[in-house]
């Protein structure tokens, strides 16, 4: 086995396992069992795909669309997610600045393949999107995290950002609405961070995977600001816009050179996104809009329900989410009592006795927290939560 320990390369061992799959895995282990969890890990939409981009996939295996199709995406897919840019946002891609990824996650990897050199600085704010640390470790980057204040709703301002900007520094990652907190970006800060980065010469990824999703404002792009295309780069993906998840599409707004680059890498690593699948993207993005109302409508029910349910038990602070379908609430007051010291051993022990499935902050970058997805029904959240006050009473 150490022979086998040793035949490992180097790079692996600067990243981790990702913890919402493992929790996921874990989840489905018990449910295997016999054991009946509620799962609140998964970032995924209980809703089914719309009806309309389910029968346009149908459509292109009944016309045999199922050869290989060009490295970076269909010409066609290419321009529909630039015309619903466009139509969204107010920007103006051209499809030689859009590369389709198997999912957002892909979109990013390349990105932060293709841009960061190994010294370089990547300005995260924290909690974070347990993906970004590990590649940009993996590109050998260094990950410089700056702290969010949880009583300010964990939002991010320019002068959290600027005192963290060093002449190493390549690039500041946005996510709005944040994954995990569900925070919400300031448009006015956000154009304040552009306008540092950009002076600067510093990339600005901005991921947009919740951007049709917030409670109490509109949908913005900072891609949409005036000479934003040289140095913001948008990484955007399907999967929870349109409950896409498993159809594994997403996409990437860069310079071309940049989608040059992220094509190279694509060629040797997955070539083409499932020919299928961008047949069923083109419909999500050109045909009917509505099954977005409905979700959103949907899960401002649900974060209402969630927060003022987290809210309810003793000692716990829980910062209202104003997008996405998370909510990450302090559950500090279970830490130090029989035995559970950190937020992992909290959730393994919630799933273990409570048979609740959450992810531990320590994914996110902090340590008190855990991350609960709301996106499953009224009745998993009330089962759910009546475990998780009846865990936490138990040991106040």
């Amino acid at each position: 086995m150490q022979a086998v320990a040793n035949a490992i390369a180097e790079r692996i061992s600067s990243i981790s396992e990702s913890s919402t799959m493992k929790v996921s895995a874990d989840a489905e282990r018990l449910r295997s069992e016999g054991v009946d969890v509620v799962d609140f890990g998964a970032g995924e939409p209980d809703f089914p795909t719309p009806d309309n981009i389910k029968q346009a996939a149908i459509r292109a295996l009944d016309q045999n669309f199922t050869k290989y199709t060009a490295a970076g995406g269909t010409a066609e897919l290419k321009k529909a997610v630039c015309d619903r840019h466009a139509q969204d946002f107010g920007t103006a891609y051209k499809p030689n600045e859009c590369l389709i990824t198997v999912g957002g996650k892909h979109a990013i990897f390349n990105l932060t393949q293709a841009v960061i050199n190994p010294g370089d600085e990547v300005v995260i704010p924290v909690p974070y999107w347990v993906t970004y640390k590990d590649v940009v470790n993996y590109a050998g980057g260094h990950c410089v995290f700056v702290a969010t204040d949880e009583s300010q709703g964990f939002t991010v301002t320019a002068s959290m950002i600027e005192p963290h900007l060093t002449p190493r520094t390549k690039m500041v990652i946005i996510n709005s609405p944040s994954n995990p907190s569900g925070a919400v970006m300031d448009r006015g800060e956000f154009e304040e961070i552009f306008r540092l980065t950009s002076e600067r010469g510093i990339y600005l990824l901005t991921d947009e995977c919740y951007s049709k999703f917030l409670y109490d404002s509109q949908p913005y792009s900072i891609a949409s600001l005036p000479g934003a295309k040289e140095t913001v780069l948008v990484a955007g993906s399907l999967s929870k816009t349109y409950a896409m998840t498993g159809w594994r599409m997403g996409f990437a707004l860069v310079p071309q050179p940049i989608v040059a680059a992220m094509t190279k890498l694509q060629s040797h690593s997955t070539s083409n996104p499932t020919s299928i699948s961008q047949k069923a993207a083109v419909e999500a993005l050109r045909g009917p809009q509505d099954s977005v109302g409905i979700m959103l409508a949907e899960y401002r029910k649900r974060r209402d329900f969630v927060v003022r349910r987290l809210r309810e038990i003793p000692g716990v602070q829980c910062a209202e989410p104003r997008g996405a379908f998370y909510a990450y609430p302090n559950l500090g007051v279970a830490l130090g009592k029989g035995g559970i010291h950190n937020t992992l051993q909290l959730c393994e022990r919630l799933l273990a006795e409570a048979h609740v499935a959450v992810v531990p902050g320590e994914a996110f970058g902090t340590s008190q927290h855990v991350r609960i997805s709301y996106a499953t029904s009224m009745q998993e959240l009330e089962r759910g939560l009546d475990r998780i006050y009846k865990f936490i009473v138990r040991r106040s």
